[in-house]
C-alpha cells in the first residue's frame, strides 16, 4: 500500500519581513528551511506548525496570490486566544460557527492568501 502525506500548500510571498513575522511572530510557526538560488535571488521557505507545514515562495509562477488553505486544529478556540494576545498590528481575528459544524478562525497573511483555522463542532 502507498503512503500518501499531507499536501503541503505553497504560497506566494512578497514582503520577506512582513512574512517572517506573520508566520514566525503571530501564529508560531517555525521555519524549516530557507533557499535560495544566490544572494540576490527570490526566497523559498518552508514553515511549519506541529503537523502543519506550509512553503511561501518570492518566485514569479510558483503560486497565485491570494489562495487559500483549511487548517484544521485540535483548538481553534485556545488558537485565537493565543494568536489575540500577541496584539498583531495587521490582523485581529475572531470566531465563527459554521451552520456546516465547523468553528473557524480566518486571516490573510501579508500577500493576501487566506488560512482558515477550524475546529469541528460538538454537539451535545
Amino acid at each position: 500500500m502507498i503512503d500518501i502525506k499531507p499536501p503541503v500548500p505553497i504560497f506566494r510571498s512578497f514582503d520577506e519581513s512582513m512574512t517572517r513575522d506573520f508566520y514566525l511572530g503571530f501564529l508560531g510557526f517555525e521555519i524549516t528551511f530557507e533557499h535560495r538560488f544566490g544572494t540576490d535571488a527570490p526566497l523559498y521557505m518552508g514553515v511549519k506548525r506541529a503537523g502543519c507545514e506550509i512553503h511561501l515562495s518570492e518566485h514569479f509562477g510558483d503560486a497565485i496570490p491570494g489562495s487559500a488553505v483549511r487548517i484544521e486544529v485540535d483548538d481553534v478556540d485556545a488558537y485565537c486566544a493565543e494568536v489575540k494576545a500577541k496584539n498583531y498590528r495587521f490582523a485581529a481575528p475572531n470566531l465563527q460557527d459554521q451552520e456546516w459544524g465547523w468553528r473557524e478562525m480566518t486571516v490573510k497573511d501579508p500577500s493576501g492568501n487566506r488560512l482558515v483555522f477550524c475546529s469541528p463542532l460538538h454537539h451535545g
